[in-house]
C-alpha cells in the first residue's frame, strides 16, 4: 500500500501539473477564488490542523505567480510561511514591510447551509467571489502577488527593499508564522521605515461620514486577553443537588461581567479620525468634532450607542465559552467559562483583571489568563507611511476619505513592533459597512470590481512607498 507521504507527494505533483496551465490563463478573480478552494484552516490544537493543505497552497501560489518566485528571494519559514524580499536599488534607503496571512477561520459547525455557496467552493457568481478567505486574509496574499507581478511586468524596479512576509497561523496566535518571520527578519539585520499589514478597509454607509467612502488607515489595534474563570463545588447526583452548584455560581459571576461594561471614551486614534472627518461634516456634527475637547463625552455616549462604531470606544467583553458537566442527571463539580476582552489603547491586562475581580467579588471564582503580546503603540498619521496609503486610496477611489482609525480586532502586527517605525493596517478592500460582519462571519465574500481595486491600491502603494 502507498504511504501518506508518497500519496501527498503524487497529489502534489499532480496539483502542479494541473495548477499552472488554469492559474496563468486565468485572471485575478479566479486565482482568489481557486485560493479560497484550499482548506488552510486553522486550530488552536495543532493536531487538528492539516498541514498537508498548507502545503499544497504555497506550491499553488507558486505556480500561479512564478515571476515573483523568480523575481525575488523567497524564504519558507517554518515550513509554511513565506518572506519576500525585493531588493531596492539604494542600499541605504529604508525598507518597507507588507504582510497577510495564508489561514482561515473554520466555518461554524450547523452554518453550512447558510452560505449563498459552499464556503470553500470558490465560486464566482454575478460579480461576486464567495468563499473563506475572501476578506480574511487570502485577498490579502492575492493582491500583494497580483500587485507585485504587475509591477515586474512592467520593468519597475523599487528604490528601497520591499518585503512581503505571509504567515500560516494569524487566527490563533501567530506564534509560528509572524513570529518566526520576525525571527529571521532580527537574524537578518532588517528594520522598516513603515510596515502594513491586513486591516482596515474602504467602508461606504458608516454612520460618522454616511456621504462619501471612507478609507480606515488602522495606526493602532486593540490588545488581546481572554481570562479563564473557574468555579469548583460539591458536585453529585441531580436528585440531591447541591444549595448551590458550580454553574449557578459561575453564571452569576459572568452576568456581573457582562452587565458591567467598560465606560466608553475617546482614545487618541478615534479623536484623530473625528479630527480628520470634521472638515468633510455638516453642522452641527461638524462643530463637535472640531471641539472633542468640550463634546467627547458625548461623542463617545453616541458612538458607544451604535453597534457599528462601539467597539472603537470601549474595551469589549465577550463571553464565548462555557463548558460545565458530562451528563444531565450528574450535578457537575467544576464548570469553566471564558471571557475575550479587546482593550482600547491605554488599558492593560492588569486593569481589565482587577475590575473583573472587583465585579465578581466571589473568591470560590477563580481567574486566570494566558500570555499574551502587547500591541504596538499609535502610528504617526502625519508620517510618510499614511501619506503613501491615502494617496493610493485617492487614485483608485478619488471621492475617498482617508482617516486614521483603530483596528478593533487583533493582527499579526504585534510580532513585528519592534521592527518598524510606524505600524499601518490597511489592505484596501471597499464594501457597505453591513458587509464587514462577513469577516469570520457566514457568506464571507468580496465584489470582483472591489478586489480588482484592491489589487490597484496594492500596486500603487507599494510602487509609491518604494520610490
Amino acid at each position: 500500500m502507498m504511504s501518506m507521504n508518497a500519496g501527498r507527494l503524487i497529489g502534489l505533483l499532480m496539483l502542479l501539473a494541473s495548477a499552472s496551465p488554469l492559474s496563468l490563463q486565468a485572471g485575478p478573480a479566479e486565482r482568489l477564488a481557486e485560493a479560497v478552494t484550499f482548506r488552510t484552516v486553522s486550530s488552536q490544537d495543532p493536531a487538528a490542523v492539516d498541514y498537508a493543505v498548507f502545503g499544497e497552497f504555497n506550491a499553488f501560489l507558486r505556480t500561479s505567480y512564478p515571476e515573483v518566485f523568480s523575481s525575488l528571494q523567497v524564504d519558507t519559514v517554518n515550513d509554511y510561511s513565506l518572506m519576500f524580499t525585493w531588493p531596492g536599488s539604494d542600499a541605504d534607503a529604508g525598507a518597507i514591510l507588507f504582510t497577510a496571512h495564508t489561514d482561515v477561520v473554520p466555518v461554524e459547525p450547523g452554518t453550512e447551509n447558510d452560505w449563498t455557496h459552499p464556503a470553500f467552493a470558490g465560486v464566482i457568481e454575478d460579480g461576486v467571489i464567495y468563499g473563506r478567505g475572501t476578506l480574511d486574509d487570502k485577498v490579502g496574499v492575492i493582491s500583494l502577488l497580483e500587485a507585485v507581478s504587475a509591477l515586474l511586468a512592467d520593468g519597475f524596479q523599487p528604490r528601497r527593499t520591499v518585503v512581503m512576509a505571509f504567515g500560516h497561523d494569524e487566527e490563533v496566535s501567530g506564534n509560528q508564522g509572524a513570529a518566526k518571520l520576525a525571527e529571521l527578519m532580527r537574524e537578518r539585520g532588517m528594520y522598516f521605515d513603515w510596515m502594513v499589514d491586513e486591516g482596515g478597509l474602504v467602508v461606504t454607509g458608516s454612520p460618522v461620514l454616511p456621504e462619501r467612502p471612507l478609507a480606515m488607515i488602522n495606526v493602532a489595534e486593540k490588545d488581546y486577553l481572554t481570562l479563564i474563570l473557574e468555579a469548583t463545588g460539591e458536585g453529585g447526583h441531580s436528585s440531591q443537588p447541591p444549595v448551590e452548584s458550580t454553574i449557578g455560581r459561575l453564571s452569576r459571576a459572568l452576568v456581573k461581567v457582562e452587565d458591567n461594561p467598560f465606560p466608553a471614551q475617546i482614545v487618541a486614534p478615534v479623536d484623530a479620525m473625528l479630527e480628520a472627518l470634521a472638515p468633510y461634516s455638516e453642522q452641527p456634527r461638524k462643530w463637535i468634532m472640531e471641539n472633542l475637547w468640550l463634546t467627547s463625552p458625548l461623542v463617545a455616549s453616541q458612538l458607544a450607542d451604535d453597534p457599528a462604531s462601539s467597539a472603537m470606544v470601549r474595551t469589549t467583553t465577550a463571553l464565548t465559552m462555557f463548558n460545565a458537566g458530562v451528563k444531565e442527571n450528574v450535578v457537575p463539580q467544576r464548570a469553566e467559562a471564558r471571557i475575550n476582552f479587546r482593550l482600547l489603547p491605554g488599558t492593560t491586562a492588569e486593569m481589565v483583571i482587577d475590575r473583573v475581580t472587583e465585579l465578581i467579588d466571589d473568591p470560590q471564582v477563580t481567574i486566570r489568563h494566558e500570555p499574551w503580546n502587547n500591541r504596538p503603540g499609535v502610528a504617526d498619521h502625519e508620517g510618510e507611511g499614511f501619506k503613501v496609503l491615502a494617496e493610493a486610496v485617492s487614485a483608485v477611489y478619488p471621492d475617498a476619505v482617508s482617516v486614521p482609525a483603530l483596528l478593533v480586532a487583533t493582527t499579526d502586527t504585534r510580532h513585528y513592533r519592534n521592527l518598524a517605525d510606524d505600524h499601518y493596517r490597511f489592505h484596501g478592500m471597499r464594501m457597505p459597512l453591513q458587509l464587514v460582519g462577513g469577516i469570520h462571519g457566514t457568506d464571507e465574500q468580496i465584489g470582483v470590481e472591489s478586489f480588482t481595486n484592491t489589487i490597484r491600491i496594492a500596486e500603487e502603494f507599494i510602487r509609491n512607498g518604494s520610490r
